[in-house]
């Protein structure tokens, strides 16, 4: 059974003289006294929402309450307190602890589990069977794993409280909005472009720059999208990219997910080289402190070495397609050559102004502590204002239902990390390293490649980042933050092994599926899979070298 640490750090504060202090064990009472505490759990993450009360003995009734912060700290109100006091910390999923107060003290709470474990891994199971079986939408079976969970933390507790997983304030604490407000400003964004004619300008420069041969086109398409992807994010890249790559493969009379499905993964893999490149390097870059240049330099040379072996993969396993098609349509492609032209030109020279200072504020950010969310939806309002669209006509083109597939999915999976899944396949993870820097780089590389194919990358890094941090004090030569660079490999390259594993996949899947062509899980699996054991390969030995040889 698996437990978690609690660290109780108890002081008292002494405002007045009026403190009375009894020999024996007689009671004492402190005015202006407080107790001040932290609770984390086994991996150092803090624990928030535990109820702490100040005992009158112990078997007393709480004379004071509080709950743990968002860093796990509280402070209580001590005036009441007596010689045999007792602190009890209690949260759901954990056995109530009570400790006693003589100075520091360190305690234990057990992790309990209960029913309400076996549902939520039940539920998150059945979410992936019917994505993965495509039996239902990818929204609809996110949500319906939302509804369950809600289903039975609010009605089913009616007759038998163990079956509670989370309340609706819990869940949403789990939802990544910086990842949700980024692809909302993101989408109103590309939608004013899109109106302007640069895309299908740029769709027809890229098919004359290939001189109409497929296998140049498919490079240069993600030659754009890995440039894209380590300036902007992937999943701005794929917004943008999608609807070009779909124009060309009609036009050619090619299958359009031959030329994404690279395409998409292209970016996956490009986007490692940047902090701004995927959500995963910004969730690992604010809590490690690894800046800009950090992931430029460390880890470039082995996104390059990955991009090669992806373009020979791509043009192996796509080279049917790419021969099946039929050479170009001539009314497709006089429609192209006559679609490309810039056609609001104002437009287009203000989304570039706007688009330059995001671009800054994207690498710069990082220095003013501005969220790439913030820095979407501030370029979003100034365009809008600027250029003064239709407003109605431009909410319709986001795409709400991938936002809502995102925020249904992060409730799901916050479902496993509330009740302690994460938590223990973590334990066992540190267990298994011991103090090998070689073993604890391999494992956190590869079960972060091999765990990204099941558990959305955004939540299962959020996840691990306190294990990586346990493990890099732990780990002798870990302090180099190799570990942090081998999550960031491991959870975005694994992205390419499945349709859930990166928001990229999800936001082309959406696109696509509205243009008629519809990527199922079963199909992103067979084309993915295979690109991840080489681009995650071809890393992990870059990784090596720099960290074990070169260092």
């Amino acid at each position: 059974m698996m437990s978690a640490r609690t660290l109780l750090a108890v002081m008292l504060l002494v405002v007045a003289s009026s403190a009375l202090a009894q020999e024996g064990g007689a009671a004492a009472e402190l005015a202006g006294a407080r107790i001040v505490g932290v609770v984390h759990d086994a991996q150092g993450q803090p624990v928030s929402g535990a109820e702490v009360d100040l005992l009158a003995g112990p078997t007393g009734a709480a004379v004071a309450s509080t709950r743990t912060q968002a860093d796990g700290g509280f402070q209580l109100d001590a005036a009441a307190l007596t010689g045999d006091s007792l602190v009890l910390i209690q949260r759901d999923h954990f056995a109530p602890a009570r400790i006693a107060l003589s100075g520091a003290q360190h305690s234990t709470l057990e992790r309990r589990i209960t029913a309400g474990f076996w549902i939520a891994a039940s539920v998150f199971a059945l979410v992936l069977v019917f994505i993965a079986t495509g039996w239902l939408h990818n929204t609809l079976a996110a949500l319906f794993g939302v509804g369950l969970l809600f289903a039975v933390s609010y009605l089913g507790v009616l007759l038998w409280p163990a079956l509670f997983v989370f309340d609706f304030a819990t869940a949403l604490g789990f939802v990544d909005w910086n990842v949700i407000f980024l692809i909302l400003g993101m989408m109103m964004l590309i939608a004013v472009v899109e109106h302007t004619g640069i895309f299908q300008w740029l769709a027809f420069a890229a098919y004359r720059a290939s001189r109409g041969r497929l296998s140049v086109l498919l490079v240069i398409l993600m030659l754009i999208a890995s440039v894209g992807s380590a300036v902007l994010d992937n999943v701005t890249t794929m917004l943008l990219m999608t609807p070009i790559t779909v124009r060309i493969a009609l036009a050619i009379r090619a299958n359009p997910l031959a030329l994404l499905m690279p395409t998409v993964m292209a970016s996956n893999v490009a986007g490692v080289s940047t902090l701004v490149g995927t959500p995963t390097n910004i969730l690992i870059g604010s809590f490690s402190g690894i800046g800009f240049n950090d992931f430029l330099i460390n880890l470039t040379p082995g996104v390059l070495l990955a991009m090669v072996g992806l373009v020979i993969y791509s043009q192996f396993s796509y080279r049917r397609e790419l021969a099946a098609a039929g050479g170009t349509s001539p009314q497709l492609l006089e429609k192209l050559r006559q679609g490309a032209r810039i056609v609001q030109p104002a437009n287009l020279r203000k989304a570039g102004w706007v688009g330059a200072g995001m671009l800054v504020l994207f690498v710069a950010g990082e220095g003013i502590h501005l969220p790439p969310s913030v820095t979407a939806l501030m370029g979003a309002a100034a365009l809008l204002v600027w250029v003064r669209p239709d407003v109605e006509e431009l909410i319709k083109t986001v795409d709400w239902t991938t936002l809502v597939f995102f925020i249904t999915l992060f409730m799901v999976v916050g479902a496993i990390q509330e009740v302690g899944l994460i938590a223990q396949v973590a334990v066992i993870l540190a267990a298994l390293v011991g103090d090998n820097l070689l073993l604890a780089m391999l494992v956190v590389i590869w079960s972060g490649a091999l765990l990204s194919t099941v558990i959305a990358n955004i939540p299962f890094t959020a996840a691990m980042l306190p294990v990586i941090g346990f493990l890099t004090g732990t780990v002798p030569g870990a302090e180099s933050k190799a570990l942090y660079y081998c999550l960031s490999v491991g959870s975005a390259m694994g992205g390419n092994g499945s349709l859930i594993g990166a928001s990229a996949n999800m936001v082309t899947a959406g696109i696509t599926e509205r243009a008629g062509y519809p990527i199922s899980y079963g199909y992103f699996l067979r084309k993915g899979f295979p690109a991840l054991l080489i681009t995650v390969g071809l890393s992990t030995g870059w990784l090596l070298l720099r960290f074990l040889v070169l260092s």
